[in-house]
This record gives C-alpha cells, sequence and structure tokens, in this order.
C-alpha cells in the first residue's frame, strides 16, 4: 500500500468518530486494552494530554491515532505518561505506527515529557516490537495481571527515557 499520502497532525474533537472506531478495532482484537467499551468523548478527552495527541489521515481518511495518558496528576510525576496507539486494521503492518511513534515521540519531548510507558499484552508481538525498534527498553512482565473475557494475560512495561528532557 502506498503511504506517500500520510500527514500526522494534532487530534481534535471533530476526530473522536474516527479514532473511536479505530479503538474499538483494537478491542475487538481481544490484545489491545483490558478496556471492553469505547468510553465518551468528554472521558477521553478529560483523560489524555491535549498537547500530545496525534492522528494520521492517508487521502483525508483518519487510519490511526496516538496519545499520552498521564501516569499521575501529582507534581512529582508530571513529564511521565503512557502511550497509547491505535492503527486501523486494513492499515497495520504497513509503517504508519512507526511514524506515529516516531512523531508522538518528538512531540511529547517539546511539551517536557522525559518518560514514556507502554503496557501491552503479552501476546501484542507487533506493538512490543514497534516500541522496542523506537528506543523504548523492557522493564519487566507483570504476570496475570487481569482478565478479559475470562482469560488472565500476562503484560509487559517498557519505557523510553527522552535523551533531551529531563537529562542533568
Amino acid at each position: 500500500m502506498d503511504t506517500q499520502g500520510i500527514q500526522i497532525r494534532k487530534l481534535t474533537h471533530l476526530d473522536w468518530e474516527a479514532i473511536s472506531k479505530i479503538y474499538e478495532e483494537g478491542l475487538d482484537t481481544g490484545i489491545a486494552s483490558f478496556e471492553t467499551g469505547v468510553p465518551s468523548w468528554k472521558v477521553w478527552n478529560e483523560a489524555h494530554d491535549d498537547q500530545c495527541r496525534l492522528v494520521v489521515s492517508l487521502n483525508s481518511q483518519i487510519v490511526a491515532y496516538a496519545a499520552l495518558l498521564p501516569v499521575s496528576k501529582r507534581p512529582q510525576f508530571v513529564g511521565v505518561a503512557e502511550v497509547r496507539i491505535y492503527v486501523a486494521a486494513g492499515y497495520r503492518g504497513i509503517g504508519l505506527g512507526r511514524k506515529l511513534l516516531y512523531e508522538l515521540i518528538r512531540t511529547s519531548e517539546l511539551f517536557e515529557y522525559w518518560t514514556l510507558q507502554v503496557s501491552a499484552f503479552k501476546e501484542n508481538k507487533s506493538a512490543l516490537r514497534l516500541c522496542k525498534k523506537l528506543g523504548f527498553k523492557e522493564i519487566g512482565t507483570r504476570k496475570k495481571l487481569a482478565k478479559r473475557n475470562g482469560k488472565w494475560h500476562d503484560v509487559d512495561m517498557l519505557e523510553r527515557r527522552s535523551l533531551v528532557v529531563g537529562v542533568d
């Protein structure tokens, strides 16, 4: 598939319909999240950093998105966030996730994020591979963290420390 016409831009409320469908496709895989339903825009919007949310459009169609979820509201943890990245089913495996994650990392550093975290089901090999290609290091596995659809899942924890923010 030709990805020459891709555009990465800031996600807005006008993109909610498209990104909620992409999120639902991810949930349907059974290995993208412990969540089982798509939240409302209000709930999603309040949880995610409004400066670090991006969409990928290809030929004017939104096909992927990424956003940062701060790990805490406490001031000691400003600059630490969890990565959320989803690619529409028909567009996986063609490099869009890599371009999007690269841009999210770049954007996160503009907004002073020094640590990005990823929690991925052990079965989600493509997500784990993608993150490792862009400098995320595995820091451990949480065994049988929770059940989804009656099945226990192990979750691999990865993090990426900025080389330009938070460096003393």
